[in-house]
């Protein structure tokens, strides 16, 4: 399908190899990202158990405003993927549509997370009580940044898609990297999920 858009605004073979290369390039970045990931999670799965004398997972944590949060974020990814459909039809009125709504829950997601770190500083719960705050609060905030970046790109690209009379390749490629982006973010959540959250209230 992508084939058949490319085609029709910008043809030739050698835009698809600079895309395909640039998609590439970035899975490159998205698995240096696991890394940084993956040692956040290893952080925490040594540090997890040191409370200092201070709360445990099970005094802190409230999964329902976490569930919350896990479905908002699921849906945007799902949100993205029909902005992704009409991006390949060449539908830019719905694409920006669709982004719209996607930016709209991405920005709810971090406002409930940034309330989440609120309360919890406001118990006395900061990141410098103990090691195990300390891990969480890194790990989720990291993940946070990566969705504000996110959403900030999510923007530029809905305003160079406004800028255009079409979709081109160049915004297609954009759009595809960014997608990767969003999914891979909405995966490192459920670890996050998982492994912090629920492992920790259990």
């Amino acid at each position: 399908m992508l084939h058949k858009t490319v085609s029709l605004d910008l043809p030739g073979s050698h835009d698809d190899h600079g895309a395909s290369n640039t998609v590439l390039g970035f899975w490159v970045y998205l698995m240096t990202d696991c890394i940084i990931f993956a040692s956040l999670f290893a952080v925490f799965a040594v540090m997890g158990h040191q409370f200092a004398d201070g709360p445990s997972g099970k005094d802190v944590f409230e999964l329902p405003g976490v569930m919350l949060e896990t479905a908002i974020l699921l849906l945007s990814s799902i949100t993205f993927g029909f902005g992704m459909l009409a991006a390949h039809k060449g539908k830019s009125t719905a694409l920006l549509a669709w982004l719209g709504v996607t930016f709209l829950l991405g920005a709810v997601f971090i406002g409930l997370e940034i309330h989440e770190f609120s309360l919890l500083i406001a118990q006395g719960y900061g990141p410098d009580r103990s090691a195990f705050l300390s891990a969480f609060f890194t790990l989720v905030a990291t993940h946070g940044l990566h969705v504000t970046v996110g959403l900030i790109w999510m923007a530029v690209l809905a305003v160079q898609v406004i800028g255009n009379k079409k979709l081109t390749q160049r915004d297609l490629t954009r759009l595809t990297c960014l997608s990767l982006f969003w999914h891979f973010l909405d995966i490192v959540w459920i670890c996050v999920f998982t492994f912090v959250y629920l492992t920790s209230v259990v």
